[in-house]
């Protein structure tokens, strides 16, 4: 039963971590001057098209996540 309660506990941080990172959009949101680009987004801009897709922003979440698991793991 062990691995119910770690499953158990992963997604409750899972979720913290999740509203936590919609408060923080929620209160950048409102800063007029930030921009959510990060070097290496590509975004491509045409007539009637936007496509924006968040590389960097990709890898920063990524490296996070990992060194959260790793933290957690130990």
């Amino acid at each position: 039963m062990g691995s119910y309660n770690d499953f158990g506990k992963l997604l409750i941080i899972f979720g913290i971590a999740i509203i936590l990172v919609g408060l923080i959009f929620l209160v950048l949101e409102k800063l007029p001057s930030y921009s959510f680009r990060f070097p290496g987004d590509i975004l491509i801009k045409r007539k009637n098209f936007v496509f924006y897709f968040p590389v960097g922003l990709s890898i920063i979440l990524s490296l996070l996540f990992s060194l959260l698991l790793k933290i957690l793991n130990k």
